[in-house]
């Protein structure tokens, strides 16, 4: 995953509940070529213009991308005030783009107003009085929440410099502001309970023990503190002393009552009140929001009814791929539903210690960067390390993810992997997850967009769930071209895998819109696949939170593969898969009909 599993948190996602990437922050206009009109810089101001004001009441995609935030601008995070800002700022876009003339522009900056205007769309729909009262009031869940994320964030090889005393103070000043967004979301919560529109029982219990869990950390081993347990010598050895009592006495004294107070809350007033029913269609008002939600994660008006039936097709089909890969690796007797549980028993298929993942991921890194000129024509300037979940987060975490680095290549992306409880790991699944999370997966795709200076900044550093997962996705099918897949195991966790997003369709829509519980859900994926009950659980206790997103993986990668297709049929010789790559990956994370009629436009101007 984003958030873009990557969880990427912005204003628009704090105010709104929903995970998207953060606004832009303001940045020189695209380079002058000789393509560029009159209209596209009308265009490009209106952009600064959108930037600025956004950027104005957005803390948090600050914080992401330049390491700086304003401490009062982010006490206001889950307040009606910025609510009201963004609301005016969208409204003063949209009435702008329309006095600028499609036809005028240039063929990229037309890309650009389409981009802008969906974007806009989007934003205006969600400020909606109704949507609003049936998002913004339950501001926090277990899986992309605050309580848990900006820890993470503010955690020394971070988002977050920490080159000097200023640096420090900097950020110290934006960690005892965040207690107020903690109090904020209370407030939120609270506003949702007299309006009967809540959570589930189960996600307020999730939040509770993630809550516990960091609070069980000595403050010494807080990821808060984790900037002043060593610093650069860039700090004279006369602060040092000073920054750690400082910082000790801000989680002592006001981040840790903070999260206590919101605990409590949670604990005793809104656990009693939460829907016990998982799905969100229990919630009030939550059968239409789903089909919203749905549109909103894909970018397609999709009906539930059919995404469920795409889903058990694409479960069967899967199946019947894997049954011939079970018998490649030797096991010719019994069914595969057998087999799902020899795979979860064996512990030839798990690893036995925490470097055996290290140097599988690795090695296949190593074997992916030699094989990239084949397949890209671009690289990101930006590196990619690899790492374990620090130790507070692997048990609600899935068994991958990636943070994004800096757009300048200074920070580099991080892919994490899980070594919460080994045994319910998989060595199969390392080629895939790689690819998938790392390389030429999420790594490629975000870093590229965000190292493409000609792009305005929200098609740099906006998207889409359905493009950012459904591009991840695709990603791991080019391990068949790679040669990765011809190792039976690594072929079965390829499709172990794939059978995952495709049970996603099935499941998701089974919790939200079926009404199934949550255990039968866990069922449905254990019995359809080798993946493990601690990865099942997780899985299924993510969707409850997050209604509607797991649909955008397998949705967008079925997309760009059918364009793949498409370009390969149309053009025969011509087809150069590193100019298709080009064509996806170079605009920025677009909404799917707007990739189908770039690439459309591709294809046609190949052939003449």
């Amino acid at each position: 995953m984003n958030f873009y599993n990557i969880v990427r948190v912005s204003v628009v996602a704090a105010l709104l509940g929903t995970s998207c990437l953060p606004a832009a922050a303001v940045s020189p206009p695209p380079a002058r070529t000789s393509a560029v009109t009159n209209e596209d810089e009308r265009l490009l101001a209106l952009f600064r213009d959108d930037q600025r004001r956004e950027q104005a009441i957005d803390p948090l995609g600050m914080l992401y991308r330049t390491g700086k935030s304003d401490p009062a601008l982010l006490r206001q995070v889950f307040t009606d005030n910025p609510v009201r800002a963004l609301n005016k700022s969208v409204k003063l876009s949209l009435s702008a783009l329309k006095k600028i003339d499609r036809a005028k522009l240039s063929p990229e900056r037309q890309i650009s107003y389409d981009v802008f205007l969906y974007d806009k769309t989007e934003e205006a729909f969600w400020l909606r009085p109704d949507m609003l009262a049936l998002t913004q009031v339950t501001p926090l869940d277990h899986f992309g929440g605050l309580h848990i994320q900006f820890p993470s964030l503010m955690a020394k090889g971070s988002a977050v410099s920490y080159d000097n005393v200023a640096d420090y103070e900097d950020a110290l000043a934006v960690d005892r502001a965040f207690p107020f967004v903690l109090d904020n979301a209370v407030v939120r919560f609270r506003q949702g309970l007299d309006s009967g529109v809540v959570t589930s029982r189960l996600t307020t219990a999730n939040m509770i023990a993630q809550i516990d869990g960091l609070l069980a950390q000595p403050i010494e081993d807080s990821p808060f503190y984790s900037p002043v347990r060593d610093f650069p010598d860039t700090v004279p050895m006369s602060e040092r002393t000073r920054l750690q009592k400082a910082y000790f006495a801000a989680i002592r004294d006001e981040i840790y009552p903070a999260y206590r107070r919101l605990r409590a809350f949670l604990n005793d007033e809104y656990l009693p009140a939460a829907r016990e029913q998982v799905g969100i269609l229990g919630m009030k008002g939550g059968p239409g929001l789903y089909r919203h939600l749905i549109e909103q994660q894909t970018t397609l008006p999709l009906e539930p009814e059919a995404i469920y039936q795409l889903g058990l097709s694409e479960v069967a089909r899967i199946q019947r791929e894997m049954d011939v890969v079970r018998k490649e690796m030797g096991y010719g007797e019994g069914d595969l539903r057998s087999f799902f549980d020899t795979m979860r028993s064996d512990p030839k298929f798990h690893p036995k210690t925490k470097e055996e993942l290290a140097n599988g991921f690795s090695a296949v890194g190593h074997r992916v960067d030699e094989l990239v000129p084949l397949f890209f024509n671009h690289v990101p300037r930006t590196k990619l390390l690899i790492q374990p979940y620090p130790a507070y987060r692997e048990k609600y975490e899935a068994g991958g993810s990636y943070n994004q680095g800096a757009p300048d290549g200074s920070r580099p992306g991080i892919f994490f992997y899980n070594t919460y409880d080994l045994p319910s790991r998989f060595l199969t699944g390392i080629d895939t997850l790689y690819l998938h999370e790392g390389a030429p997966g999420h790594h490629f795709q975000i870093s590229l967009a965000q190292e493409n200076t000609a792009l305005p900044d929200f098609q740099r550093f906006g998207g889409n769930n359905a493009y950012v997962e459904g591009w991840a996705l695709y990603a791991e099918t080019l391990g068949y071209e790679m040669g990765f897949y011809k190792d039976p195991m690594q072929h079965w966790g390829t499709l172990d895998d794939e059978m995952l997003r495709a049970m996603r369709l099935v499941v998701d829509t089974g919790i939200h819109f079926k009404g199934w519980t949550r255990d039968q859900a866990i069922d449905y994926m254990l019995s359809n696949s080798g993946m493990g009950r601690s990865d099942a659980t997780a899985e299924v206790e993510r969707y409850i939170a997050w209604p509607g997103q797991a649909l955008g993986y397998k949705i967008g990668a079925l997309t760009i593969q059918r364009l793949r297709k498409k370009a390969e049929t149309e053009l025969g010789p011509k087809f150069d898969i590193r100019a298709f790559h080009d064509q996806v990956l170079m605009s920025g994370a677009l909404p799917l009909p707007i990739l189908e009629a770039k690439i459309d436009r591709w294809i046609a101007s190949q052939k003449g």
